[in-house]
């Protein structure tokens, strides 16, 4: 019965550790006023170009968005 107890509430100060965690890294704001965002991609392509352009002509920034672009490695480089 004590282990019980125990379990529970290393769970519940895990949870509770967990969701201030989260709840902080939602919270944070540049010091410009803009909620940084990252977005991770495979390739640069012709196909994200509307996304490029928002990017480029402040559209996100309208709402209050910092994007941070990352080039990522793809899912070719698994090995098998």
């Amino acid at each position: 019965m004590r282990r019980k107890i125990i379990t529970i509430a290393a769970i519940l100060i895990i949870f509770v550790l967990a969701s201030a965690v989260l709840f902080n890294a939602f919270k944070k704001e540049e010091e410009n006023g803009l909620t940084k965002v990252k977005v991770a991609e495979v390739t640069h392509s012709i196909f994200y170009a509307p996304q490029y352009a928002a990017i480029a002509l402040g559209y996100f920034e309208d709402y209050g968005i910092d994007i941070e672009l990352t080039l990522v490695p793809g899912a070719t480089n698994l090995k098998r």
